[in-house]
């Protein structure tokens, strides 16, 4: 739904920045995306890179990027992007046409249902449990000299689909029944994020890796799902 992503993401970002403006407030923290950066081989993703987005909603969240900025240098808004790298946690709807693969692996994989994987699997992302990214903003709520800057907010590390799918295998203590589907148009094959500007800027570090945001993402749709886990 480009025309709806297109309202939502630019338009949306716009009257949140003149609002902010009009109002007097000191300082905006967009929620960007990894998407951005489409499919440009380089890894890690650093922020100097080009960008190349790939679908209607990264073209959408990019052009909203740049709003912040102009808000920056001609309204003196102070704005801050922080490009969220796949996040995941408790509480994300599997059920959802938009949702993440890690809550719709873990339920299909609690209720013994195949899990759609469209490719071969080796495609990897730079999944980020939620925790690490509310750390991120707090940060960059109060860090000083940030104001027109764009941060990528991730673990910085890099896992493959099947790689998920072993971890999630672990925890449940089942196995997984993975369906392979034709690979997506859009979908980008490797995602890693290169973190350093958000440390040097933000003091940030990852607080939860990706194993341990799996094991409590897993405890909670197994509460959810009433599903016992030995």
């Amino acid at each position: 739904e480009p025309l709806q992503s297109n309202r939502v993401n630019i338009e949306g970002t716009l009257c949140v920045l003149l609002a902010a403006r009009d109002a007097g407030v000191k300082r905006v923290i967009y929620a960007g995306s990894s998407s951005a950066y489409g499919d440009h081989p380089e890894l890690p993703k650093r922020e100097d890179h080009p960008t190349h987005p790939l679908s209607p909603y990264a073209l959408a969240k990019l052009a909203a990027e740049h709003y912040c900025r102009l808000f920056t240098q001609l309204y003196h808004l102070e704005t801050v992007t922080l490009r969220y790298f796949n996040v995941f946690g408790a509480r994300q709807n599997p059920d959802s046409q938009y949702a993440a693969v890690i809550p719709k692996f873990i339920t299909a994989c609690l209720q013994h249902e195949p899990l759609p994987v469209y490719g071969d699997g080796q495609q990897s992302r730079d999944f980020t449990y939620v925790d690490n990214i509310v750390h991120g903003n707090i940060l960059a709520m109060t860090a000083p000299d940030v104001a027109g800057k764009v941060i990528n907010l991730a673990n910085g590390s890099r896992t493959t689909l099947l790689q998920l799918i072993a971890y999630i295998e672990t925890f449940a203590q089942q196995q997984a029944q993975v369906q392979f589907l034709p690979s997506r148009p859009g979908d980008v094959l490797h995602s890693q994020a290169d973190v350093s500007r958000a440390q040097a800027l933000l003091g940030f570090e990852p607080l939860v890796n990706v194993e341990q945001g799996l094991q409590r993402s897993l405890a909670y749709y197994a509460h959810s799902l009433k599903v016992s886990i030995v």
